[in-house]
């Protein structure tokens, strides 16, 4: 896109590892539950026996349509399991009451016969490789800053912006934000001293990298520098970073996306200068919600710029002139907008600047978004449609009445 607006063909940047498999699909359960999808890879459609326990089967027991927001899952990180443990633990809150308190190991073979059952051999082979691939950088990588590695809410936020978060309502979270634009916020949230130490475990890990000559995964398809944070151990610290700091604040102000269920990330930083990426092309993320913090260090020029929300359909269409919006990077203050949000960065014309990106998706959305057609609630150019309809709809009643009066007369 041209700084005027004008609109380009966008690209969509997205992380080059496949995501998890998403959440099974709403059924049509008359008692409002979910029936997974089933693509014959389990063997045993009634439940079995395990230690002496039955186990539940998906026919009998099928998942709630929305999560047990007060139900706490299980820890799952220390099996080896086919899928993410991550995504076992969203899961969980799927669970039909009565399967809540038995064992985690009879929740575990539950739930990974669903899996089995929705998610393809391929994709889970390819889960398989990226697993094996992260676990022989973890295994080699000597860690900087060892503290990074496990969430401290009060040595990484400022106090502002964990006030806020402690408060949890809009008008607490409004108090520490501005909003310069629809669908954009901006505010204080890390300490200083949490970017250091971020920066200085990056270029650790960047050096381990050359002087290896280990070749890494960069952290999406537009981005030649930078690193995914999760490569290397961060996983664990940068979900409990969404849950804990994130989730809180998209459930008020991007609900219509998938704000409240969150259960998924892309954590990583990208790096740019003269001698790293110039700067962003106009895409949308592959996220339902996405963090950019400024880490530093010194430079000038790299301003975001926005375009305007819009689904897939209408992602090429021309940009009004009030979505038109600039934003300059602050270190350590952060920006968050939908991931449809197009959007780019202009060149940084003189010294580095680095970014932590964290891409928050929701499996419930991107499952339930498969079979809607109308996106009003959130695409721009879908509400505008809608409003022309009704536009056309209101004056067609109009032409008729008028018709219908000029016969009567």
């Amino acid at each position: 896109m041209s700084n005027d607006g004008a609109p380009a063909p966008l690209d969509r940047q997205s992380d080059p590892t496949p995501p998890p498999p998403s959440q099974p699909a709403p059924g049509n359960a008359s008692d409002g539950s979910v029936l997974p999808h089933s693509n014959g890879n389990s063997t045993n459609d009634n439940g079995g026996q395990q230690n002496g326990v039955v186990v539940p089967s998906y026919v009998t027991h099928r998942l709630r349509l929305n999560p047990n927001a007060d139900h706490k899952p299980d820890n799952y990180e220390d099996l080896d399991l086919d899928f993410s443990p991550f995504l076992f633990s969203s899961l969980e809150r799927y669970l039909p009451p009565n399967l809540l308190p038995l064992s985690r190991d009879v929740k575990v073979t539950y739930m990974r016969d669903i899996l089995l059952r929705y998610s393809p051999e391929s994709e889970r082979i390819r889960l398989q490789k990226h697993r094996e691939y992260r676990q022989k950088i973890i295994s080699n990588y000597q860690r900087l800053h060892r503290e990074l590695y496990t969430m401290h809410a009060t040595t990484f936020f400022v106090p502002s912006f964990l006030k806020a978060i402690n408060e949890n309502t809009e008008q607490g979270f409004r108090n520490i934000m501005s909003e310069p634009t629809p669908g954009i916020f901006t505010f204080e949230m890390l300490q200083p001293r949490f970017c250091e130490m971020l920066l200085a475990e990056v270029e650790n890990f960047e050096k381990w990298v050359h002087e290896t000559k280990f070749r890494i995964m960069r952290p999406n398809t537009m981005n030649k520098y930078g690193a995914v944070l999760d490569d290397f151990g961060m996983e664990t610290m940068l979900d409990k970073f969404m849950e804990e700091y994130i989730r809180p604040i998209s459930k008020v102000f991007f609900p219509e996306v998938g704000g409240s269920t969150l259960d998924a990330h892309h954590g990583f930083v990208v790096e740019y200068g003269m001698d790293r990426d110039l700067d962003l092309g106009f895409h949308v993320d592959d996220s339902e919600v996405t963090l950019n913090v400024c880490l530093g260090k010194q430079f000038s020029g790299g301003e975001l710029f926005f375009r305007g929300v819009r689904c897939e359909k209408h992602v090429n269409t021309e940009t009004q002139s009030e979505e038109i919006f600039d934003y300059s990077h602050v270190p350590g203050q952060a920006v968050l907008h939908r991931g449809r949000h197009r959007h780019g960065a202009r060149a940084t014309t003189s010294g580095n600047r680095i970014n932590l990106l964290l891409w928050c998706r929701s499996s419930v959305f991107r499952e339930l978004r498969k079979y809607q057609k109308d996106f009003s609630s959130w695409c721009a150019e879908c509400q505008r449609e809608k409003k022309e309809r009704q536009h056309q709809s209101v004056a067609a009643a109009k032409l008729e009445l008028l018709r219908r009066g000029e016969t009567a007369t």
